[in-house]
């Protein structure tokens, strides 16, 4: 034997070239193996947030042609052993990875290497692996590992009494644990998951546990003699899925197995069978398919319904097969154009809410086929659209079909006088054939198809005071044909017409904005007058209207050249609108307020048309419209306000009001929005003030536990619409959440009650979740709770 000094050894130290890179590789795909199981296909979004490259880290590309730096206290050749031996305080640097260890040997005779005492390794990613020792061949095809312990990046912990490689495949550990928990001291953590033997096999990419349990802060919940699931690197793997349980008044007690096709890197296919006590078995699958240019699924529901189980013995038609079909698709033609579908059939409108498969709030049901274009100047887009109602009046035939509406904007590149020019077009065809009265016998059709170009011009510029002039012109050609028979409506009925109807558009906007600096902060009051004039009068009277029923007045249309949301609808004559706006900005604070009004000057008033079209209290019905005013206030970081007003002209007695509310502070959050106004009852067809107020409040109480809750509050009636409350619990490991809702929507011809919820929801670390809840409906709390038989206007 032969000792050398470190300086010497350090340039003939080639004995050991992939040490770091063998041990540190080896020992990743080791404790890889039992620490976390693959994301399903039908998993729910985690609490955790997700690392790139998962728990451990990317995958290290080593680059052999790095050097390897070896420091120890001495470097010894035993000539006689055939062995080279690193002693004391043994340090390895290799491709970012540093290994530790009291001594490190390498017997050329069996091509094996061992690393002794005190083992460490850290990794590039910045994981911790400490072991008693280690012994590897040289070609790092096998070996194993005494006392294994290991503290991953994101804080996971695995220990194992022994780790061993085989057959440059198999690697198994004995008594293992793992646990993505911290751990004070002698205190268990608050789970972990040991077994007798993990067992992974990289070529069929599984990992198998014998005699594994599930232990809560050190005692034992639960025990499997054997279960195996895809390795870590796996992203899509067939097998069963997680299972869902609960309850539910209608449905019964349920359960819901999924078992999860790999059919294809492509596509794949999820069978959910879901057994219910009360209702019987109901079919369910999802059908997933990536191309290169997008992507599709198709998910179907089907029950054999016996109608003696549903809630209303009313609803013998529904009796044998119901069901639905849903697809979603989105496709990319270029880098401009691309298309796609949403759609949803079903056998009737109250399977989907019955089974809880959409919200019990859902009002309407929409599908479409779409294309678009979008470039810098240039906007197109093509739909097709299907529109079904579900409020309390509506029923399988009051249904509408869009085929198509194409709309189309082009902005030319050029100034042209000065200003800008843009052209815009809209192009619709839509049809209500075949469609029964709710109390006539007789069918009859509503058919529309319409074309409509504009064009329109602007330009701004600031004179010598600072005031800002903007004029404007627009004009604006309609192609209309009409066969429409409204039984309802009898100024309608029978209308059959083909006509043709234009708008010229003119005018100006003027604004002289003041402002002062004071300190730090700057206040801006700006005068703004506009003055818009059209045709005294356009062809529109007793004309069906799609598009333009929502009408609403308020800061944010004020100086809009027409006020209807649509193109059925006109704005006409002439009409001057006039406001003033104040602006505070500050080094904490923000604010902005708007009030103005609007004056019909001479020709017809179009807002003042009469009937259910649209709102006739809309506040422009008049000459001298009500008065408008907008707030927006931002005071500190904790507290914002929006508020959007409307005033009669008269007596300045409140028309409409909304109105929103967020605080925060430290743990803390709140919101609030107050509605105020015109609410179109369906079952007595007449406009009603009505007001509303929905609350939402959230405190944090510790750094783990949350309380949350909702309401939604029908103030006329003194109702609650929706309700629901929250306690979670979250740390570095472990998720816990039970909500408690409630909902009061009713419609017996549907089989729609009111009902109560409560889920349970906790999720493991790395390992996954389970959901329980005595009711599937588990959104409530996201959707508008919009009561089935009224709607604001």
């Amino acid at each position: 034997m032969s000792d050398l000094t470190l300086a010497r050894s350090a340039r003939r130290a080639r004995a050991f070239p992939r040490l770091a890179c063998g041990f540190g590789a080896l020992l990743v795909s080791l404790i890889a193996a039992g620490a976390t199981a693959p994301a399903s296909a039908a998993s729910p979004k985690t609490a955790f947030p997700e690392q790139p490259g998962g728990m451990f880290g990317k995958p290290q590309k080593l680059d052999k042609g790095l050097p390897l730096y070896l420091q120890g206290d001495e470097l010894i050749y035993d000539n006689a052993g055939n062995r080279v031996i690193a002693r004391g305080n043994v340090e390895i640097y290799y491709n970012k990875n540093v290994l530790t260890a009291d001594e490190v040997i390498y017997d050329r005779s069996s091509n094996t290497l061992t690393a002794s005492g005190n083992v460490e390794l850290k990794d590039v990613n910045g994981n911790i692996i400490r072991a008693d020792s280690y012994t590897l061949t040289d070609d790092f095809r096998d070996g194993f590992v005494q006392s294994l312990s290991v503290v991953t990046r994101d804080d996971s912990r695995i220990t194992a009494e022994r780790g061993e490689r085989r057959e440059g495949n198999v690697t198994e550990f004995s008594e293992a644990t793992f646990t993505a928990c911290k751990s004070d001291g002698n205190v268990p953590p608050l789970w972990c998951i040991g077994a007798r033997r993990i067992i992974h096999d990289q070529a069929a990419a599984t990992i198998s546990y014998q005699d594994a349990e599930m232990k809560i802060l050190g005692v034992t919940v639960g025990y499997l003699p054997y279960f195996e699931h895809p390795d870590p690197s796996v992203k899509r793997k067939s097998g069963f899925l997680a299972p869902t349980y609960g309850n539910s008044n209608d449905l019964g007690v349920f359960v819901e197995l999924p078992y999860y096709f790999a059919l294809s890197p492509q596509y794949d296919f999820t069978f959910r069978p879901r057994y219910m006590s009360d209702q019987g078995v109901l079919w369910q699958g999802d059908w997933r398919h990536r191309l290169a240019s997008g992507e599709y699924s198709v998910t179907f529901a089907a029950i054999d319904q016996d109608w003696r189980d549903l809630p209303s013995s009313a609803n013998r038609n529904l009796d044998g097969w119901r069901g639905s079909l849903e697809t979603h698709g989105r496709f990319s033609l270029s880098s401009w154009w691309s298309y796609g579908w949403n759609a949803i059939i079903e056998s009737d409108d109250s399977f989907r809410r019955f089974y809880k498969l959409d919200s019990v709030l859902l009002t309407d049901r929409v599908n479409d086929i779409w294309l678009t274009g979008l470039s810098d100047r240039n906007y197109f887009s093509a739909k097709l659209y299907h529109f079904g109602g579900l409020l309390v009046e509506d029923n399988d035939e009051t249904e509408s079909l869009v085929h198509p509406v194409i709309d189309h904007s082009y902005v030319v590149r050029d100034p042209v006088l000065g200003g800008e020019l843009s052209w815009k077009a809209n192009a619709l065809s839509l049809s209500r054939s075949d469609t029964r009265s709710p109390s006539a016998k007789d069918l009859y059709s509503q058919d529309m198809n319409r074309v409509v170009a504009e064009v329109r011009w602007r330009r701004r510029f600031t004179d010598a005071v600072g005031i800002t002039y903007t004029p404007f012109g627009e004009l604006r050609g309609d192609i209309y044909q009409i066969n429409y028979e409204d039984p309802h409506d009898p100024a309608v009925a029978g209308l059959d017409d083909t006509f043709l109807r234009g708008l010229a558009t003119g005018g100006a906007t003027i604004s002289y904005p003041w402002v002062a600096n004071v300190g730090v902060t700057s206040h801006v009051i700006e005068p703004i007058g506009q003055i818009v004039a059209h045709n005294s009068s356009v062809h529109q009277d007793n004309l069906p209207n799609e598009d333009a029923q929502s009408l609403i007045f308020d800061d944010t249309n004020l100086f809009d050249t027409s006020k209807f949301s649509g193109y059925d609808r006109m704005e006409t004559g002439t009409r001057a609108n006039v406001g003033i706006q104040y602006t505070f900005q500050g080094p904490v604070g923000y604010a902005r307020v708007l009030a103005g009004q609007s004056f019909h000057l001479s020709g017809e008033n179009a807002y003042a048309e009469n009937g259910r079209l649209f709102n006739p209290k809309s506040g422009l019905e008049t000459d001298d419209s009500d008065y408008v005013l907008g707030v927006y206030l931002a005071p500190t970081d904790m507290f914002r306000i929006i508020s959007q007003s409307r005033f009669d002209e008269d007596d300045l007695s409140l028309r409409r009001e909304d109105v929103t509310g967020v605080f925060r502070y430290g743990p803390l959050s709140a919101a609030a929005t107050y509605t105020y106004g015109q609410i179109y009852d369906y079952e007595d067809d007449y406009y009603r003030q009505g007001q509303e107020i929905l609350t939402q409040a959230s405190l944090r109480l510790t750094d783990r536990w949350t309380l949350s809750g909702s309401l939604r509050y029908d103030l006329d009636n003194e109702r609650r619409l929706m309700d629901s409350i929250s306690l979670a619990y979250l740390d570095e490991c472990f998720m816990l959440s039970a909500t408690y809702s409630e909902t009061f929507i009713r419609d017996k011809d549907r089989d729609i009650e009111p009902d109560q919820v409560v889920m349970l929801r906790f999720e493991f670390k790395h390992l996954g979740g389970f959901n329980y809840q005595t009711n599937v409906v588990d959104f409530l709390g996201g959707e508008d709770a919009t009561s089935v038989n009224q709607s604001i206007r």
